[in-house]
């Protein structure tokens, strides 16, 4: 099915790996004009390489920190002035810490709320005024399955993501019928952020290695696997797209059927 994106520019946060790359590889192969952004130059133009090979769109890609409101500001015009415009916009922010309570100090609380809702918060108001201009607008946010059920040891995911599924319920009310904002809700995808989570709890012998690790998440889930990071790409380009053109206020999980409500 063809989403009619070509000749679109989106703007795709916190895409050099991960989630936020998927979603910037399928919205270029859609024929979307795709911004990246993270904080490693050189993973970042990796990224834009790689996205390049089989994007019908333009790929660029900038250098920015998303917990810092300058930086956040002159992304959004980098890519309006690169692009021409905005027309869709995809929030993804690295995860914090695999952490407990009893772990976690006031520091850790502070950092991970700008890391997942200010941050999210900043390039909104920055993208706002360009979305409108733009006949598509839209927003897509991906936050993760722990804003319906909690994981263990996530309690910073657990506790503070849910701030953005009630910035996209109340903002999806606000900015229509010009802004269409929705969230995807990922499950266990196999990403460096799964790795990373596997690992924490190797170390705090929960699994002996990688392996049982990654069976023991596969076999929660009903379609007996984990998820490929495209599967939730395709979805956020999907969304973003006139094809989804009424679709707004949603937070849809890509889970493989993991989560029970």
């Amino acid at each position: 099915m063809d989403l009619d994106l070509d000749g679109n520019s989106a703007l795709v946060t916190a895409s050099s790996s991960g989630l936020g790359f998927a979603s910037a590889q399928a919205l270029a192969a859609e024929g979307a004009n795709v911004m990246l952004c993270g904080r490693d130059e050189k993973r970042l133009e990796a990224a834009r390489d790689e996205i390049a090979e089989t994007a019908t769109g333009e790929v660029r890609a900038q250098q920015a920190d998303l917990t810092a409101p300058a930086d956040v500001s002159r992304l959004v015009n980098e890519t309006v002035d690169a692009f021409g415009g905005l027309d869709h916009l995809v929030t993804s922010a690295g995860g914090p810490p695999s952490t407990t309570f009893l772990e976690t100090d006031e520091r850790d609380w502070y950092q991970a709320y700008d890391q997942l809702v200010m941050s999210v918060v900043w390039t909104i108001e920055e993208a706002h005024t360009h979305l409108l201009e733009s006949d598509y607008g839209s927003i897509t946010c991906i936050t993760s399955r722990t804003v319906r059920e909690v994981a263990d040891g996530l309690l910073l995911s657990n506790s503070v993501r849910r701030s953005v599924i009630g910035l996209v319920k109340t903002v999806s009310r606000e900015f229509a019928p010009e802004i269409r904002v929705n969230a995807v809700l990922p499950g266990t995808i196999e990403t460096p952020r799964i790795e990373e989570l596997i690992e924490a709890n190797i170390e705090r012998g929960v699994y002996d290695d990688y392996e049982e690790g990654l069976t023991a998440l596969a076999s929660e889930i009903p379609m007996d696997r984990i998820g490929e990071p495209r599967e939730l790409g395709d979805i956020v380009a999907v969304l973003s797209s006139p094809r989804a053109s009424f679709v707004n206020g949603v937070a849809v999980p890509i889970d493989g059927g993991l989560l029970r409500s």
